[in-house]
């Protein structure tokens, strides 16, 4: 598979749209990012998975998938190599990461973001000071 065929697979999930993110491609479902291809050049895509997607698919196919490394890794960030990947296990990756996000978008979100708002909302106001 190439970058290519990743955008083609990737753009055929209903309502995908093409952006980017930090000068790289990205494709994205209710404005949510779901896959990248931020590690072009090296010869991956990215899928961002949960973690436990990310154990099955490493664990199944290890010649195809590896976590990103580092802290989006350790959150289910997964590289999918193009070149060793079918198109079969590249649709049903981008599916994977795709259906995830769609889900996520449906229950409002990402746990981060809904626990940042309810600490925001427990913050008392700013009080004036006088002088």
């Amino acid at each position: 598979m190439t970058p290519a065929d990743f955008r083609r697979i990737a753009l055929s999930l209903e309502g995908v749209e093409e952006g980017s993110h930090m000068g790289a491609v990205d494709f994205r479902v209710g404005g949510r990012i779901f896959a990248t291809l931020a590690h072009v050049k090296d010869g991956y895509g990215n899928l961002l998975l949960s973690p436990e997607q990310q154990v099955l698919f490493c664990v199944e196919q290890p010649e195809i998938f590896l976590p990103i490394a580092g802290g989006w890794g350790r959150m289910g960030a997964t590289h999918i190599r193009l070149a060793k990947a079918s198109e079969a296990e590249l649709e049903g990756a981008l599916h994977t990461a795709w259906k995830r996000r769609v889900e996520m978008n449906l229950r409002g979100g990402t746990k981060k973001k809904t626990a940042a708002k309810k600490t925001a909302a427990k913050k008392p106001a700013a009080r004036k000071r006088r002088d």
